[in-house]
């Protein structure tokens, strides 16, 4: 092994290690305790530490299993792509994958900047990289049962103040966050436009229709107004852990599973893009700062696309 010179910290030495450089032979016991040391005292979190020792020392087990003895010096990126190609036939998930990856990176960066090696192996290495989870949009059967379930709600403000709620979740593609920060001087219910206050304090105009605006005029003409549009107690507004409940509940009702104010706004903008609006459109109406955002939209609509396809292409149904 390459060593840079300097002294060796004792958790480093081998059996019989003398004070002064690094032993030739570089334990990868000492090695991983002494980076999980490095790793606590720079991160609070015990999970961090944990996953990254049982990764280093499921590659540990790798090393004595290939006959190199656990001796870290011997290791070279061949050895690490090796090392990699047999996780992959473990069944690990992609993200699983990443994360060791990340181990391994992290792990040899610090050897090297600490002088016990003089190259990193594990620098010009690529990972599976993760894929995005696709968003899950609802249909519009059960959008719609969603508000018949509000409509068989019992108490008429609880049934005027959750209609609202859908409809600025659904109809406007709310984040939960922009719902229950929305203000009334932010509404015009004339015009039916919102003015709202995205993700990093980025105002964007959204427009609503007329369910939305039918729905804002009942809740303001239902009671007194105050400075928010859904307020709870005192005048403050909902907790986004109410109108978590609000629709979770709803959903539960209208015997939907997994449903969240999210899913809502997901399902707008599937449905924007299934009844013919651009992308450009969608994005900034979801306030959503990169096109490649909005673009996954468009594959939760692949199955309206196969249908559009069939019924419009001459050739499509052709046997």
């Amino acid at each position: 092994m390459e060593v840079s010179g300097g002294p060796c910290p004792p958790e480093f030495k081998t059996a019989g290690g003398s004070e002064g450089a690094c032993p030739p032979e570089l334990k990868m016991g000492g090695a991983i305790d002494a980076f999980i040391e490095y790793v606590q005292h720079r991160s609070p979190s015990d999970h961090t530490a944990i996953s990254y020792a049982s990764d280093l020392r499921q590659f540990s087990d790798y090393l004595e299993a290939q006959g190199m003895g656990g001796d870290v010096g011997r290791v070279d990126t061949p050895v690490l792509r090796a090392y990699l190609r047999t996780l992959s036939g473990w069944n690990f998930s992609r993200a699983t994958m990443a994360r060791k990856l990340s181990s391994l990176r992290g792990f040899f960066a610090f050897l090297k900047k600490r002088g016990l090696r003089e190259d990193d192996p594990a620098r010009s290495l690529r990972g599976p990289g993760t894929r995005r989870p696709l968003p899950r949009a609802l249909s519009e059967e059960a959008v719609s049962r969603l508000f018949e379930a509000v409509e068989a709600e019992a108490g008429e403000d609880t049934r005027v103040r959750d209609t609202a709620i859908l409809e600025l979740l659904y109809g406007c593609g709310l984040r939960i966050s922009e719902l229950t920060g929305l203000r009334w001087q932010d509404v015009d219910i004339d015009e039916r436009w919102l003015t709202i206050l995205g993700k990093g304090n980025k105002e964007r105009r959204v427009p609503f229709g007329n369910c939305a605006r039918r729905a804002l005029l009942t809740l303001k003409e239902g009671g007194p107004v105050g400075e928010y549009v859904f307020a709870g107690r005192k005048g403050k507004p909902l907790t986004v852990r109410t109108v978590h409940r609000v629709v979770t509940a709803l959903a539960a009702q209208a015997g939907l599973e997994g449903v969240t104010p999210h899913t809502l706004r997901h399902s707008c903008a599937t449905h924007l893009l299934e009844h013919g609006a651009s992308l450009k459109f969608v994005q900034e109406f979801l306030g959503h700062e990169s096109l490649s955002t909005t673009q996954i939209y468009l594959t939760v609509s692949a199955s309206w696309m196969k249908e559009s396809y069939a019924a419009a292409h001459p050739r499509a149904n052709v046997e």
